[in-house]
């Protein structure tokens, strides 16, 4: 049996991973396991020198009761985070020590290089038997990957957007539908004070989850997401309709930072990150003037992007970071690798690692969403998920 354990977050932080490092070191230190914190995500791995002890020192720590005992009353991850990816690692992202060294393969004329045996000779060589990685579709396609070259990996699925493929929920979710209501109902009283038309940005590259579900509870006027292109014409023209109905004389609609208006491309902008993606973000911003345009009437924009993301985690995602915490911990005592803690139809189970690289989850528009008219339609909740999902 393993007898060492590492775990690291990768990508962004959400509230409730704390929780899950918290279960995962409780309950493996009462088995016996040693259990290491890898600081930073995959960069911490990628950047581990042998040559540099104090980069040992820096990058893995060994948790204890102490080290956890108070991690759960605040949000993020106290190990730290990045985006590497050490499977596509840019030119200019390689380590110096790693350049011209026996590691790495090319796989691009650009120089981009994997170093997935590097990753590989690390692990091997500080003695970490089995990994648990946390994190969304990103970080878990290279613990896919870790996997299918043999080592012992278990993934825990954690995303704002609540698109790991594969699983019903991800650890996040909840925290960001509660403050982006919360957020918003208190939004109202300026866009009801100066009688205007609201417009809130939320996350959700793929899947329009965040958007729809918040709209739903929030009880906004509209709601725009990731996977319906919408027309801005028609879009200005049903809020001013809106604003005109309500006695207040204001609407407020939600938008996923994803949505794309008819014929035209999604907005992003900077360069891409390790994985792929550029920066999304502005779609908001471009509808609130395009609306003012149409129909001469003046907007608010609001963008809730990092502010709904800290801060400590609600009941729920405290819940669900627990619960996936000890499955994967279980996972490893019975030394059933490659798998991914998830949840499907209401209940708590596994599915295979490489679920995450075999598809998109998005959101299920034809039961939950109103094409043309742009809301969310939920006829009847009998018989439906807690989150529509």
């Amino acid at each position: 049996m393993a007898k060492s354990i590492g775990i690291l977050t990768g990508g962004g932080d959400v509230p409730g991973l704390n929780l899950a490092i918290k279960a995962v070191v409780l309950g493996a230190l009462e088995e016996g396991y040693k259990v290491y914190g890898i600081r930073r995500g995959w960069r911490g791995l990628l950047h581990y020198d042998f040559s540099e002890p104090s980069t040992h020192d820096y990058y893995i720590m060994e948790l204890d009761f102490n080290t956890v005992r108070k991690v759960d009353r605040t949000g993020g991850t106290f190990l730290h985070t990045s985006r590497t990816n050490p499977q596509r690692v840019n030119q200019n992202a390689i380590p110096d020590f790693l350049e011209n060294s026996k590691f790495g393969k090319k796989i691009n004329k650009d120089g981009t290089m994997d170093y997935t045996d590097y990753v590989l000779n690390v692990l091997s060589e500080i003695g970490i038997d089995s990994l648990i990685t946390i994190g969304g579709d990103d970080t878990l396609s290279f613990s896919a990957r870790l996997h299918k070259e043999g080592f012992p990996v278990i993934g825990i699925p954690k995303t704002m957007d609540n698109d790991v493929f594969g699983t019903d929920y991800c650890i996040g979710f909840s925290t960001a539908v509660t403050r982006s209501v919360n957020l918003i109902t208190d939004m109202r009283t300026s866009v009801g004070s100066h009688e205007r038309i609201g417009v809130v940005e939320l996350f959700g590259r793929n899947s329009g989850e965040t958007s729809l579900i918040t709209a739903l509870l929030a009880h906004v006027d509209r709601a725009i997401i990731s996977e319906v292109p919408f027309d801005m014409n028609k879009l200005a023209s049903f809020l001013v309709e809106d604003k005109r109905r309500n006695s207040s004389n204001y609407a407020i609609m939600t938008v996923s930072e994803g949505a794309t208006v008819l014929g035209r491309e999604i907005v992003e902008s900077g360069q891409a990150d390790a994985f792929g993606h550029k920066k999304l973000g502005g779609i908001g911003q471009i509808i609130s003037s395009e609306i003012k345009r149409i129909t001469n009437t003046n907007t608010m924009y609001q963008r809730l992007g990092y502010v709904i993301r800290s801060g400590p985690a609600d009941s729920l995602d405290r819940m669900v970071g627990m619960a996936f915490g000890n499955i994967a911990l279980n996972l490893v005592k019975k030394n059933d690798s490659g798998k991914l803690a998830a949840i499907q139809d209401g209940k708590y189970t596994t599915v295979p690692l490489e679920s995450v690289v075999s598809g998109k989850r998005y959101a299920d528009v034809d039961s939950y969403y109103d094409k043309e008219n742009y809301f969310p339609k939920v006829k009847t909740f009998l018989g439906h998920p807690i989150f529509l999902t």
